[in-house]
């Protein structure tokens, strides 16, 4: 696979299978070949720091020539968000209805999707910035699959709005418009909102064309990110797993949701595979089982394609072992 081939790689799988491992050397190999590359993580753990063997945080930080690593803390975004979208709020709509939208704000963090809405902005902004300035950009994400659920926010956030703004009973041409920011019942999944150039905001009040501007805004944000996200041109996704039962299974559930949102799909990266030196009876009756989750790897996942790695003798930290590893993932198949 060639590295240059994308703009956008996004590495998911199982927690515990070594894919924060993989993003760095991946990372690392790109960079050594003279690609301009920024690593983000999304997971909460902030494991780039620990395989990087350097703090890292919440700002870009240059972790070796031509590489730059950031770990976004979604807790922080998620209540910036929230303060963010609350005073935007604020500013269109009647003083005596703030404790309403301050109690809407509460429910709303708590909310299933508040952490991924968060997330979504940061990631489009990442890669609107990131485009002028890099080759390629990594994404580590986190092992809960949280990318499919980022695709969904559209439609949520449409709906979460419409409601806010609804109970300030605007206008009947605002609540038009809302129309075509929210999913009609029995749209195509790939198109849930109107193109937002239907949208006009000829003939509204300053007030109203302000609200409405924003939420446009909004609007193309996740449309664009959507777009690139599926563009095989542009993205390719990666799952790591194991050769064991578990990762199999979520990683088999994983690539059928991702077909399903017609989201390209890279391959699938085997990490971990015992090294054929590894000797001793137990490791003998392990390889036994490993061989039969290999066939079944290899038959679940036979339309992509897979890159095998195998386990080392020792951890991996730090710049001089990851690039180490990138020597393993260049013969197993990835190149700039």
């Amino acid at each position: 696979m060639l590295l240059s081939d994308k703009k956008v790689l996004l590495i998911g799988g199982k927690g515990g299978v070594g894919k924060t491992t993989v993003s760095s050397a991946l990372a690392v190999l790109a960079a050594r070949h003279g690609k301009k590359v920024l690593l983000v993580s999304t997971d909460p753990a902030h494991s780039l720091a620990d395989v990087f063997d350097q703090q890292i945080g919440d700002h870009k930080t240059v972790v070796r020539e031509n590489l730059t690593a950031l770990e976004i803390d979604p807790d922080h975004e998620e209540k910036a968000h929230i303060e963010r979208v609350s005073s935007q709020m604020k500013r269109f709509t009647n003083p005596d209805l703030f404790p309403e939208i301050e109690r809407q704000m509460r429910l709303t963090q708590q909310s299933p999707g508040a952490q991924e809405a968060a997330l979504l902005e940061r990631i489009c902004a990442v890669i609107d910035e990131a485009e002028k300035d890099y080759d390629l950009l990594i994404f580590d994400t986190a092992p809960t699959g949280h990318t499919l659920r980022l695709l969904t926010l559209p439609e949520a956030m449409a709906a979460w709005t419409q409601g806010m703004l609804r109970s300030q009973k605007r206008s009947e041409n605002l609540d038009s418009v809302l129309d075509h920011l929210s999913p009609k019942a029995g749209k195509d999944i790939n198109k849930p909102m109107s193109d937002p150039k239907d949208n006009a905001s000829d003939g509204m009040t300053d007030r109203t064309r302000a609200i409405t501007e924003q939420l446009l805004n909004r609007q193309r944000l996740f449309q664009r990110t959507r777009r690139l996200l599926q563009d095989e041109n542009y993205t390719s996704i990666f799952f790591v797993l194991t050769p064991e039962r578990l990762p199999i299974q979520e990683t088999d559930r994983a690539l059928q949701s991702l077909t399903t949102e017609k989201l390209p799909v890279g391959g699938v990266i085997i990490n971990r595979i015992l090294p054929e030196q590894a000797d001793g009876s137990f490791l003998a009756k392990r390889r036994t089982q490993e061989k039969s989750y290999l066939e079944d790897i290899a038959k679940r996942f036979n339309a992509w394609p897979s890159y095998s790695l195998y386990l080392l003798e020792e951890d991996i930290q730090g710049v001089a072992a990851l690039e180490a590893f990138a020597d393993n993932l260049e013969q197993a198949g990835f190149s700039s």
